[in-house]
């Protein structure tokens, strides 16, 4: 499996020889990183085929030699399916080995090394945009707003239950690899395929996350919950601490551990949330009017932090709700 397909289209070619040409090839449609060869004179056996569903890619990967890897995952989670062999990452609680039956979940802006993908592993791995799938958490599980790195698990079952369920349909998926041609320039059969593999990655990997479990610290809770409850208040990060009964220091660390952001991005996150639920239920107030109802002191950088996070600015967002969702 030499072949690279993107964009739902194969393109086939030289596959490269040199280290520098492989890394290159897998960044290319990955992640930037730091590759590693393990042992003297080990030559490369690219394996690189993927199928990109938008905010979704799927793709086999295998090097076809011992290698490590660093990578800090920038703007996605990446799930990675040993298919043969075996890899061992770092976690945060230690060493963790992977193998047939099994996922190593990484989350999105995280350094993580892998020390060692043994020559014989092939993975199927699985990308995911990260804006993209904290909304999809939202609409699945109906959380509050909450990116869904807090919870996620280091590894995933995948031979029982909803793991297993979740492996057939992309492993299902991964099966049109060599012959995309179904999903060739269909953007709306893209969008529903990258849903379900969203969909059920969710309620698999994290299908607490919209039922208060599991326990947050108290003094991440508190912050949380006032959050909920006044997210227009002038807050400042200080002002959490105290709330919160510890340093902002701590307070920082907790979030990053719980909810996957800082406090302050988690404000925002909860402001656009309101902010776009006005927008919706077709408001006469301005534009202006809901961003400072709801603590942000700038339309223009509401407006920049709602386009981000919502793919339209909120005029446009407006517009395409009072005409019933067409354009």
């Amino acid at each position: 499996m030499s072949d690279t397909i993107e964009g739902m289209a194969a393109h086939r070619g030289a596959p490269p020889r040199d280290w520098d040409q492989v890394s290159q090839s897998v960044a290319d449609v990955y992640f930037p990183h730091e590759l590693t060869p393990i042992g003297p004179g080990s030559r490369p056996r690219l394996t690189l085929q993927t199928l990109d569903l938008g905010p979704v890619l799927l793709g086999y990967v295998g090097w076809g030699a011992d290698i490590a890897i660093d990578c800090d995952y920038p703007g996605a989670y990446e799930v990675n399916i040993p298919l043969t062999g075996h890899f061992v990452s770092q976690t945060r609680r230690g060493s963790l080995t992977s193998v047939s039956g099994q996922a190593a979940v990484f989350r999105a802006d995280s350094a993580c090394r892998i020390t060692h993908w043994d020559a014989t592993c092939t993975v199927l791995g699985v990308k995911f945009d990260r804006t993209w799938l904290d909304l999809e958490a939202e609409r699945v599980l109906g959380s509050d707003p909450v990116r869904v790195a807090g919870v996620l698990p280091d590894q995933l079952d995948l031979d029982r239950g909803g793991g297993e369920d979740w492996r057939r349909l992309v492993n299902s998926l991964a099966s049109h690899l060599r012959r995309p041609s179904l999903f060739a320039g269909s953007p709306v059969v893209s969008e529903q395929l990258a849903g379900a593999v969203a969909a059920g990655f969710l309620l698999t990997s994290c299908p607490d996350l919209g039922t208060g479990s599991p326990a947050r610290p108290r003094t991440v809770s508190r912050v949380v919950d006032a959050v909920r409850d006044d997210p227009a208040r002038p807050w400042t990060v200080a002002d959490m601490a105290v709330l919160g009964g510890t340093t902002v220091r701590r307070l920082q660390e907790g979030f990053q551990e719980w909810i996957g952001c800082s406090p302050m991005e988690h404000l925002t996150t909860v402001r656009l949330q309101r902010a776009k639920a006005d927008l919706e239920s077709r408001t006469s107030h301005s534009v202006s009017d809901v961003a400072a109802n709801w603590g942000f002191s700038s339309p223009s950088r509401f407006a920049a932090a709602f386009r981000r996070r919502y793919g339209l600015s909120p005029s446009e967002f407006r517009r395409y709700h009072r005409h019933g969702g067409s354009h």
